[in-house]
């Protein structure tokens, strides 16, 4: 039997998620010194969602959430960050398959495989896709741009392979294995 990419459980994940990505972005922040630009500990759950998830929720999740937040915090949002925040959680939900974390499976190889994923994925956004974008849709300075990218992704990688990681091994550890003998498909 086929699965809608839009089934009721991945709904749910992108409503809970939104509403717990913009708290988190909104109230659990840290300033990095660059206008602007803050640590952010939502897109360490953003990964979760991806990673559990996979693409089409961790798109809306990112997306939602980031132009709420914005909203919320600013009164419009900076669609050039929401549209990154949209393509890390797609990026990173590409591989959710691989990643077993579903299964109760989020091993040493698949801790490596997502890091290595979500720091490609959020390299690319932050790093040339939104300043790329800042520079078209908002005429910002390009060293301007580049720099708060850069600071950003840095940052958001760290926080997703640090508190991220730890999200997935305590999620996996939530799932009962495939090997087991209560595991249904």
């Amino acid at each position: 039997m086929k699965q809608s990419i839009f089934d009721t459980k991945t709904i749910v994940a992108i409503g809970v998620g939104t509403a717990l990505f913009f708290v988190l972005a909104r109230f659990v922040i840290i300033p990095t010194g660059i206008p602007n630009t803050e640590i952010q500990t939502s897109y360490a759950f953003l990964a979760l969602i991806s990673a559990v998830f996979g693409p089409i929720a961790g798109f809306f999740v990112g997306f939602i959430g980031h132009a709420l937040k914005d909203i919320t915090a600013y009164g419009s949002a900076w669609w050039s960050w929401v549209i990154v925040s949209g393509f890390v959680g797609l990026g990173i939900g590409l591989f959710f398959n691989k990643f077993k974390v579903e299964a109760g499976e989020f091993t040493k190889k698949s801790i490596i495989s997502f890091n290595i994923v979500q720091i490609v994925v959020q390299l690319v956004g932050w790093g040339l896709v939104a300043p790329v974008l800042d520079i078209l849709i908002y005429s910002e300075p390009a060293n301007k741009v580049f720099t708060q990218g850069l600071v950003a992704g840095l940052w958001n990688i760290v926080a997703v392979g640090v508190i991220g990681t730890l999200l997935l091994i305590a999620y996996a550890k939530t799932r009962t294995q495939k090997s087991s003998l209560s595991y249904e498909e």
